[in-house]
């Protein structure tokens, strides 16, 4: 019954977020993600003998927040973005990149990066939206986000 009304609050959160809102919650579940993996990296490389047991769930953390950065991506409006959304695609193109690279080697240093650069995306988004919350309250997004973490 708890998990009913926690997927209910989480679907009225979604449908009920503006745009810019919806950005931010992408950006917190790929930070989230990019944390996770940071710390089964710990795990993994924690003392002289590595712990085979937490590579799927490094593995399972990137590809998440690989799939959010392509959701990301395919929302992006090209047309009337211009020259931001352009850059927005580069950039997130970028980020898989480098996740792809830091899966394979289990590069923690890649991550981070890749982690800190998203966090000040976010930041930048929650701003924008915390400004424009008043007047899209409840406004359906212009591009449909496929949100399931």
């Amino acid at each position: 019954m708890a998990y009913n009304a926690l997927s209910s609050y989480k679907s009225t959160d979604i449908t009920t977020a503006s745009p810019a809102q919806l950005l931010v919650k992408l950006y917190d579940e790929a930070v989230h993600q990019l944390d996770k993996s940071i710390d089964f990296l710990d795990e993994y490389d924690n003392g002289e003998k590595k712990d085979p047991g937490k590579i799927e769930p490094i593995s399972k953390a990137v590809i998440k927040t690989q799939n959010i950065i392509t959701e990301l991506m395919t929302s992006l409006d090209m047309e009337q973005g211009g020259e931001i959304a352009a850059n927005l695609f580069s950039l997130y193109s970028w980020f898989n990149k480098e996740l792809f690279e830091a899966n394979i080697n289990h590069d923690k240093r890649r991550i981070t990066i890749v982690r800190n650069m998203i966090s000040e995306l976010r930041n930048t988004w929650n701003e924008v939206a915390s400004s424009t919350a008043v007047g899209d309250k409840g406004a359906p997004p212009k591009n449909s986000v496929n949100i399931s973490f």
